[in-house]
């Protein structure tokens, strides 16, 4: 926000998985309306907690939003948090139909004891190289992979250029990287002011209306739920976030890294300090 702020001609294209929910904003840490009254921002708020929302309906809204702002002599600042959503983004990728009836029965599968083990090693049989590329425990993302496997009788991973193909862009693109111990850190102390912010009655008010399937996995979203239905104390729930969490943001970086045309910078204590020259240079430079 601080390099947006500093200049009236940036907007912000946010590029994330759960913040195209309306209503879950503390646990996705959304802007607030005061940021986004100080800056524009794109990509938020684009469907309802019951709507399952895909890549491809982010790309299609994100696009023409991105090319706009650009028609309109701005520049932009595109703050990512979903890998895939940014690769959406970046470069042509072929984005897969759906297939509702093999979905659903996936899903049912999938509910199943040993059902999400079961769906990996399928598609592990099938499109080995998208397999490899899914945590076993992700169920969402294999479920997926599976249906579009299964009906397009193609291989996932075959689909477009491949994510592991990286084209040249006019953007410059830099991640933050912390220590692992600092970072462990602010994931707990983020945590405990998304609970102080009223995560909880947040969460309580998106579970008395139907919820998704991919908003109801959402981290923290997903815990607290459990939580409701009794399934774990609150502090269980909470040290669970926290766990998930870093994992989560362990798998992001790996993620990330893989991506040779992302420059790195390390920061420890104080992110905007240490960032916002250097990306502030960047966009100046655009």
């Amino acid at each position: 926000m601080s390099v947006a702020t500093a200049r009236p001609d940036v907007e912000i294209v946010a590029v994330d998985s759960m913040q195209v929910y309306l209503g879950m904003d503390i646990g996705t840490a959304k802007p607030t309306a005061a940021d986004r009254a100080a800056v524009v921002h794109h990509g938020l708020d684009l469907a309802r907690p019951s709507e399952e929302f895909t890549l491809a309906q982010y790309v299609a809204a994100a696009r023409p939003a991105l090319d706009d702002v650009m028609r309109r002599g701005h520049r932009v600042l595109v703050v990512a948090g979903t890998g895939l959503y940014l690769r959406g983004l970046t470069d042509p990728l072929e984005l897969p139909g759906r297939w509702p009836e093999i979905r659903a029965e996936l899903e049912r599968a999938a509910a199943a004891t040993d059902g999400p083990v079961r769906l990996h090693r399928r598609l592990a049989a099938l499109d080995p190289l998208g397999a490899s590329r899914i945590e076993p425990g992700n169920t969402r993302r294999t479920v997926r992979a599976l249906e579009v496997t299964l009906g397009a009788g193609r291989p996932f991973s075959s689909f477009g250029p491949g994510l592991g193909t990286y084209a040249e862009l006019d953007w410059e693109m830099f991640g933050l990287r912390w220590p692992r111990a600092v970072l462990r850190r602010r994931i707990e102390d983020r945590v405990t002011r998304m609970m102080e912010a009223g995560l909880l009655d947040e969460v309580r008010a998106l579970a008395s209306g139907p919820l998704s399937r991919t908003a109801a996995q959402a981290l923290g979203y997903r815990e607290l739920l459990d939580h409701l239905r009794g399934a774990m104390t609150l502090d269980e729930a909470i040290a669970t976030v926290v766990i998930r969490t870093q994992q989560f943001a362990v798998r992001q970086e790996r993620w990330f890294r893989r991506d040779p045309r992302l420059r790195w910078i390390d920061v420890d204590d104080d992110p905007v300090a240490q960032a916002a020259a250097v990306i502030g240079e960047a966009l100046d430079r655009s």
